[in-house]
């Protein structure tokens, strides 16, 4: 079982430049020891429990909230698929199969 989730966390009112802010949900999912790939948009982890998501969730809240965000904008998608593993690096090779070699962030 697989699940592959994307988010996107940033505070909204910390002006336009969130990147101080973004790096330390990121360095708490690098922490994790969770798979993850970080793109320009989004960071993509891969877990078995989605709730080992959620908590990191609640904690990312927490680290932001203490940084002083007022308000935090949170955009998640969850694909779940029984009987697969692997599926961040299976679904890009499955791709390059049928059309060749891609762009990979």
């Amino acid at each position: 079982m697989s699940y592959l989730v994307s988010l996107s966390m940033f505070p909204t009112d910390k002006g336009e430049s969130v990147s101080p802010y973004v790096s330390k949900v990121i360095k708490l999912i690098k922490e994790s020891g969770l798979p993850y790939k970080l793109t320009p948009m989004a960071t993509i982890i891969e877990t078995d429990d989605i709730n080992e998501v959620f908590k990191l969730i609640d904690r990312a809240y927490k680290i932001l909230q203490e940084e002083g965000c007022n308000r935090i904008y949170l955009v998640m998608q969850v694909d779940y698929r029984k009987g697969k593993s692997n599926r961040m690096e299976q679904k890009i090779k499955s791709v390059e199969s049928k059309i060749g070699e891609v762009n990979k962030v």
